[in-house]
């Protein structure tokens, strides 16, 4: 007996009926051709799992080559839901033969109906998006993660919907009318201040770029990059009742402190911590903290001396500095990444070592109990710790000269009694020598002993002095270890004018009083830490500075005299100078000499110059620096924000104005043409272009 296949039942037209899953087919009519993104297909998998399926699908019944139903079904709108629950299968959500619901349509043409669901729908609003993201956290108090689980997007794009959804009413109504673009709406949400948003948006000119909007809603905000926030911190300044503006849309660096006076007072109680500690550690009389560096505080500073390591610290230096060795030659080919606990035990040991070389130099009992302390906060947001200076009341008292039988005293080389009245009264020549040293001496009435005339000594040091600059004069090597010594003494001690023999007197110009914040760059803080090395290794008495230059190497005499001469350098161009204009044209040599690259400690920021010049200025710096185009694309700003443009623009550029440009040195130039090797020159050519280069000055 032959079994009958049984053809499936067909529902009619517009039945609704559940279909298994694995039954379900992507109709070959269906409008879209270009696939479904995966991000809509994860939204909608998100948003089905959260609420079901709340619009059926749309399918008809697939039929075989003779026209019979195959029990498959075709979908013509609702291609997007399959796929999801598919999605959702493939992750064990729900079974494969999950049924669906769908209304039968056998009526209509599968690629219209598929079109049409596809045109005549108006997509939501962002901004009404926008707004009802926010209602359901106010509403629902969720967050971010869990509206994100339930609409298939990630948690950022959450916050960014509710970040939106929380700009005024107002700019959204503006942006809703079209009057206000996606991107200045975000600008906008960078605050969350309604008040603010209206004020900044009612003052913008007819350019409203997003950067503007930004800038202008910031403006009195500080920026996380500021060294202030570095050495707070986030965490410490918002559990303070800081708040910190985020912008989700741009890469704002960490954000903008909104509450500045918070963050200074933060800023000053940490390093008003940190100068306690050091204070009690320490032991020094006062500790004084600043968040700039104090200006023409006019005191004496004094710096640690050489001292000898106890017993114990040298043997634990040692050690330590033989135990890193080995490691480093174990490990010196090594080719693979070092083990942690060996990386660990490297690090242990330089620690080891660099707290024992600290103890080489230390401060004496006197000058801690006299001196004093300040911190300040430096360029990169730490701590700056300057030790060591001496207020004028707390300076040690000046050893007086001792007193005569008769009482008087010798005050700046003159003898005074005790009313101060000089007591030299004799009578004087012309040259205001005491007639009595050209009085011929009595051989008879010499007495033993009796010191050389005043005159006398004179004469002979007059003939010592002409002999010593004479045979200095032959010894450039002496004369550089005398030079140096007359400008260290006066350089790193105090009263040190009369310690040298030389009548050169270094002058150091303050600069600080000419550039505002000047002392609190990275370049005055590695000047300070050169100075700072000279000094520690000084003698402590002036008098055997002599000695100490002299045992010096010749590579150290040198730099010990490059630090003392570059203190004297002054390059300050000022209006009423104007017999300064040969030093200001060999401060321009002396640049070149030394290849002074400006653009390693300056750049042309809004407050260090395009604010203070004019806009033909700011214009003529951006199209040196880039070109016409670049300068055209702000000329119709106004300056505040010409500025701030050309500030990003000229950012990383290398641009400098005039005044701060160096001359290219010759060396430099002669790098880039080749050059004959010596040998291959003439013998006389050769000769001449060795002098011209070590003399570029006496060539020209």
């Amino acid at each position: 007996m032959t079994t009958k296949t049984q053809t499936p039942t067909v529902p009619e037209h517009g039945e609704t009926v559940f279909i298994p899953l694995n039954k379900l087919k992507k109709h070959p009519q269906n409008a879209r051709k270009t696939p479904h993104s995966e991000a809509s297909i994860e939204a909608k998998a998100a948003s089905i799992a959260a609420k079901g399926i709340l619009q059926n699908l749309v399918v008809e019944p697939e039929l075989d080559a003779e026209g019979e139903p195959t029990g498959c079904y075709l979908v013509s709108v609702g291609e997007g839901r399959r796929l999801a629950q598919l999605l959702r299968a493939k992750r064990k959500e729900i079974k494969r033969t999950e049924p669906i619901r769908c209304v039968i349509d056998t009526a209509n043409d599968p690629a219209e109906i598929s079109l049409d669901e596809n045109v005549t729908r108006e997509d939501l609003h962002p901004a009404d998006q926008f707004e009802r993201f926010r209602e359901l956290a106010e509403t629902r108090g969720w967050g971010a993660e869990e509206i994100a689980a339930r609409f298939g997007v990630t948690a950022h794009v959450v916050k960014q919907r509710l970040r939106l959804g929380a700009v005024s009413p107002k700019l959204m109504q503006v942006y809703r009318d079209g009057d206000l673009t996606l991107d200045q709406l975000m600008a906008f949400a960078i605050t969350e201040d309604h008040a603010r948003q209206q004020q900044v948006f009612e003052n913008l000119s007819y350019n409203r770029e997003p950067w503007i909007i930004r800038r202008d809603l910031t403006a009195s905000n500080v920026v996380a990059t500021d060294r202030r926030a570095i050495l707070v911190g986030a965490e410490a300044y918002t559990e303070a009742g800081g708040t910190i503006i985020r912008d989700l849309f741009t890469d704002d660096r960490g954000g903008f402190y909104e509450d500045a006076a918070l963050l200074d007072r933060l800023a000053l109680d940490k390093l008003e911590g940190i100068a306690a500690q050091v204070q009690e550690a320490e032991g020094w009389k006062w500790v004084s903290t600043h968040i700039d560096w104090p200006h023409a505080h006019g005191l004496r500073r004094s710096y640690p001396q050489p001292v000898e390591l106890s017993e114990e610290d040298e043997t634990a230096y040692d050690a330590a500095q033989e135990e890193l060795e080995r490691l480093s030659a174990e490990w010196e080919d090594a080719d693979v990444d070092l083990p942690p606990e060996v990386d660990q035990r490297f690090a242990e040991l330089e620690a080891e070592i660099e707290r024992i070389d600290a103890k080489r130099y230390a401060y004496e009992a006197d000058e801690i109990a006299r001196g004093g302390v300040f911190v300040v906060l430096n360029h990169d947001g730490e701590a700056r710790i300057e030790r060591g200076f001496i207020r004028p009341e707390d300076e040690a008292p000046e050893p007086e000269e001792p007193e005569a039988e008769d009482g008087s005293t010798v005050i700046d080389g003159v003898r005074v009694n005790g009313d101060g009245e000089i007591m030299d009264g004799g009578e004087h020549d012309g040259d205001g020598h005491p007639v009595s040293d050209h009085e011929p001496e009595d051989e008879d009435a010499e007495e033993d002993g009796k010191p050389l005339s005043d005159s006398l000594i004179r004469d002979l040091t007059a003939h010592r002095t002409l002999a010593l600059r004479l045979a200095l004069g032959e010894q450039p090597d002496m004369a550089l270890i005398a030079v140096t010594h007359a400008l260290a003494a006066q350089t790193f001690y105090r009263g040190g004018g009369d310690a040298h023999c030389l009548e050169i007197r270094p002058t150091s110009g303050y600069l600080a009083s000419h550039a505002d914040g000047i002392e609190d760059t990275a370049a005055a803080k590695a000047l300070e830490d050169r100075h700072a090395g000279w000094a520690a290794d000084m003698p402590r008495d002036v008098a055997e500075l002599w000695g100490f230059i002299a045992g010096l190497d010749h590579a150290s005499v040198m730099a010990l005299f490059a630090h003392c001469a570059s203190l004297t350098v002054n390059a300050v161009k000022q209006p009423w100078e104007a017999h300064k204009r040969h030093a200001l044209a060999t401060a321009d040599r002396l640049a070149t000499a030394v290849a002074l690259d400006m653009t390693a400690h300056w750049t042309p920021t809004v407050r260090a110059y395009l604010g203070r010049v004019t806009k033909a200025q700011i214009l003529a710096a951006v199209r040196d620096a880039l070109g016409d185009e670049a300068a055209e694309r702000i000329a119709d700003r106004k300056k505040p924000e010409m500025a701030e443009a050309a500030g990003q623009l000229l950012a990383g550029t290398g641009w400098l104005p005039p005044v701060l440009r160096t001359e290219r040195p010759g060396w430099l130039a002669d790098e880039q043409r080749e050059i004959p090797a010596a040998e291959d020159m003439p013998e006389a050519e050769s000769a001449e272009a060795t002098e011209d280069e070590a003399f570029p000055v006496a060539a020209e």
